[in-house]
């Protein structure tokens, strides 16, 4: 599976949600409302803190695909593509991280 992309995942995701919440995950979180997927992936996000934090790396692999299959959820619950965020970064990618991160607005 060295092939296999992001892409594929938000592709997947796409294919799960359309399954009965009996055999598929991916639906029964988006079942529970962008709220519930959201929670599940600040959960996601701590682990895989931790699992940096700890320098232990075939736990934080394991941890940030958790993390990215749980922030593609989210995405998809929103009606936000992945093409959408990778705008964004190409975007960014005009200048230094620096300069773009002070452009932000503040609040």
């Amino acid at each position: 599976m060295a092939d296999f992309t992001l892409k594929d995942l938000e592709k997947r995701i796409r294919e799960r949600a359309k399954a009965s919440a009996d055999v598929s995950y991916t639906r029964k979180l988006l079942d529970r409302g962008v709220a519930y997927c959201a929670k599940k992936l600040g959960e996601e996000a701590v682990e895989t803190v931790l699992a940096a934090a700890n320098e232990d790396d075939r736990h934080l692999t394991g941890e940030a695909a958790d993390l990215l299959f749980h922030l593609l959820v989210v995405l998809h619950a929103r009606g936000i593509s992945l093409a959408e965020v990778e705008a964004v970064l190409a975007e960014r990618q005009r200048q230094s991280g620096l300069e773009e991160k002070a452009s932000r607005p503040r609040g």
